[in-house]
């Protein structure tokens, strides 16, 4: 009798399960806005610095120095980095499948709670116990803000400068030709890292992803190309369009890494 209660019991919640994980989480949304930062500086201004900075593009180990007049500008680009900004939140009410074992007197024969009999299983210690089977409710809440690259990747927010705004944002995706974001990227982003239902749910009784803040800011940026005439090689260095610091790349490290063994394998191959 015993067995036959507990199989009906785990067949309901199972039953239970298989229609609430499918059920939809309520969205709140709110409409996307858009930041593009005016360009302070002058492109004049950014050709100047990297005149400064071109010849340690192709030193290494800051011994062998090329000349100035092997190294020409190939290309200047503006471009637009794009930073997501949103401030997200998600909450689930959910019950998940549980069972407790109680250890109860070995001579016990039968145990009646609410109008259930629950009969002891024992074990070849002699000791006895119940395994209660049923659901228990939890809350889980997760608020974060997020600072995001185009790629979902978290951002640096050193790399973002305050600078004005355009006042007419989408005029000026269009005049610059600006790549924009896909309208729900960051929305999908945001959903990534916050929703998560576990594993042992049994059934939800309300589940909401809200996002109360939702921007997209356009940075400008100045890439200058430049190639030494006496190999063909070419480097870039990019400089930020507000500030006209220089833009470092945070993978600079590994990068130098590479050079120092590349140089070293052929060195040593000669």
């Amino acid at each position: 009798m015993a067995e036959a209660t507990t199989e009906q019991t785990i067949m309901d919640y199972a039953v239970i399960a298989r229609g609430h994980v499918l059920s939809a989480c309520t969205d709140k949304i709110v409409p996307r806005k858009t930041v593009v930062f005016t360009t302070l500086v002058d492109p004049t201004v950014i050709k100047v610095a990297g005149e400064r900075l071109k010849r340690r593009l192709f030193t290494k180990f800051g011994i062998r120095k090329p000349s100035l007049a092997t190294i020409q500008l190939a290309s200047l680009q503006k471009y637009y980095e794009p930073y997501i900004v949103i401030s997200a939140r998600y909450f689930l009410d959910y019950y998940r499948m549980c069972a407790y074992t109680v250890s109860i007197d070995s001579e016990v024969r039968e145990f009646v709670m609410q109008n259930r009999t629950f009969y002891p299983e024992k074990s070849q210690n002699s000791t006895a116990s119940i395994k209660f089977e049923g659901e228990e409710r939890l809350v889980v809440e997760k608020k974060s803000f997020f600072m995001l690259l185009k790629n979902g990747q978290e951002a640096n927010p050193e790399t973002l400068p305050s600078g004005p705004p355009e006042k007419k944002p989408k005029e000026s995706i269009r005049a610059q030709c600006i790549k924009e974001i896909d309208p729900e990227a960051d929305v999908d982003f945001a959903r990534k890292r916050l929703v998560h239902r576990p594993e042992n749910l049994s059934r939800i009784v309300d589940e909401v992803f809200e996002i109360s803040e939702r921007v997209v800011i356009y940075a400008p940026r100045f890439k200058l190309t430049y190639v030494n005439a006496s190999n063909y090689e070419e480097k870039s260095i990019e400089f930020d369009g507000i500030t006209s610091k220089r833009i470092l790349d945070e993978n600079l490290p590994s990068r130098a890494v590479r050079a120092i063994k590349s140089t070293l394998s052929a060195t040593f191959k000669k």
